[in-house]
């Protein structure tokens, strides 16, 4: 298998685990390159369900080795909960995993100014700190796990971050601030667990390379979560694109033999900002039933709509996407008639291109072509030439429209169903 990269072309949550746990038998390495446990991939393997927030699904495949790369930001205390859930289900977590050693951080203080920023300019951030860590980094002042192992370094830029933070608590939200010795103590406790999955995560990965290893990279959220290229400023901190896998890495581009696009058959989101396609409540509540879109990280319920190929061409194109995988097609088994918006509507003109003007993408309507539903179930489907006649076309005009070959179609949760596709 050639170096791949797994992103998602929506909002997240398109189904990302499942495809990256269906490739990582063909991969050597699996990396996380982005994001942090505000992520959530979701793996079912018989009738057992692992939700990954950190660690790459390839830790489900024995022989791989997992990376969670310097792009990441690390809570040290959701990464230990992790080990441990996945040792009592009987999964191998050791020299298997790695941590990029200039990976930064999360605090407490990370999660308390998280929520309260979200308490008072609403963007739908999951309050686990993410964002704020994110903004120490950018800012030069965020501690990273090489500083940790540092006993001297670690005090000192905690110390300095500690009274920074406790002044902007109290000034501005009328908050006590932390005690550094709580915290000092508890991050030195981690490290003596943290320290021995800790790695120069670059030159494994280039010396890999030079080896003629496979990597398969695990993009976390979505294009359109992307904060340079998503519906700004109601997205994550990160670039959710596959940018992000070489920045997050430090591998180069030339190193990348191909990026692959995972969609749902429809469009779901989590928390605020524009979804142009959003179903009517009674159509919402029932394929979100059906759908199960709840929040692995949160779960927060998701907003459903119509699929919608105006992001996903914008997807296609900041991606370079080679391939697309679409998701949940089962899901839209029992309608009728099934709708695609194939352009957005804005004071009389029609527009093909994903917009930058926030306020208008609130206020477009979208312009939708109707296609026949196919009324069967596709659960038991295994090839692409066995389902409906409605499906397939449904399917081929999906490809059409986003302008890139749909390589997989996933028809359940359960590994075993999911497909190649031959047009």
């Amino acid at each position: 298998m050639a170096n791949i990269i797994v992103v998602g072309a929506q909002w997240g949550d398109e189904g990302k685990g499942k495809i990256i746990d269906i490739l990582a038998r063909y991969a050597d390495y699996v990396v996380r390159y982005q994001g942090g446990n505000n992520a959530g991939h979701t793996v079912v393997i018989d009738d057992d369900e692992f939700i990954l927030h950190l660690i790459p699904s390839g830790i489900l495949h024995k022989g791989k080795i997992c990376i969670i790369g310097n792009g990441v930001v690390v809570d040290p205390e959701a990464l230990l909960d992790e080990i441990n859930m996945l040792r009592k289900k009987r999964i191998e977590v050791g020299d298997n995993l790695k941590v990029s050693d200039q990976a930064h951080l999360i605090f407490p203080y990370h999660k308390v100014l998280d929520r309260l920023r979200e308490s008072k300019v609403k963007i739908g951030t999951t309050g686990k700190g993410i964002g704020p860590c994110y903004m120490d980094k950018a800012g030069r002042c965020g501690i990273r796990l090489a500083d940790l192992l540092d006993a001297e370094i670690f005090r000192a830029k905690l110390k300095s971050n500690i009274d920074s933070k406790n002044e902007l608590l109290r000034k501005l939200y009328n908050h006590d601030g932390f005690s550094f010795n709580g915290i000092y103590k508890k991050y030195v406790g981690y490290r003596r667990t943290i320290s021995k999955y800790t790695c120069n995560s670059t030159r494994i990965l280039n010396e890999a390379v030079k080896k003629k290893k496979s990597i398969l990279f695990e993009g976390a959220q979505g294009t359109l979560l992307d904060v340079d290229h998503g519906t700004y400023p109601y997205v994550t901190s990160s670039n959710a694109t596959a940018g992000g896998a070489c920045t997050g890495t430090g591998l180069g581009p030339s190193k990348i033999d191909k990026v692959i696009g995972v969609v749902k058959a429809y469009t779901t989101r989590v928390g605020e900002g524009p979804l142009p396609t959003e179903f009517p409540p009674r159509l919402m509540e029932g394929i979100r039933a059906k759908g199960r879109e709840y929040g692995a990280t949160t779960g927060r319920p998701r907003r459903c709509g119509w699929f919608d190929s105006v992001i996903v061409r914008h997807s296609a194109m900041v991606n370079g996407l080679d391939a697309i995988a679409v998701t949940k097609l089962d899901v839209l088994d029992e309608l009728n008639t099934i709708k695609i918006a194939t352009g957005y509507n804005y004071k009389g003109k029609t527009f093909k291109d994903f917009p930058s003007d926030i306020e208008m993408l609130w206020k477009v309507k979208p312009v939708y072509e109707g296609h026949p539903g196919w009324m069967e179930d596709t659960t038991r489907v295994n090839r692409f030439s066995d389902l409906p006649t409605n499906a397939k076309r449904y399917l081929k005009r999906l490809q059409s429209l986003v302008g890139v070959k749909i390589e997989w179609v996933s028809v359940g949760s359960k590994r075993e169903q999911a497909f190649r596709v031959k047009f």
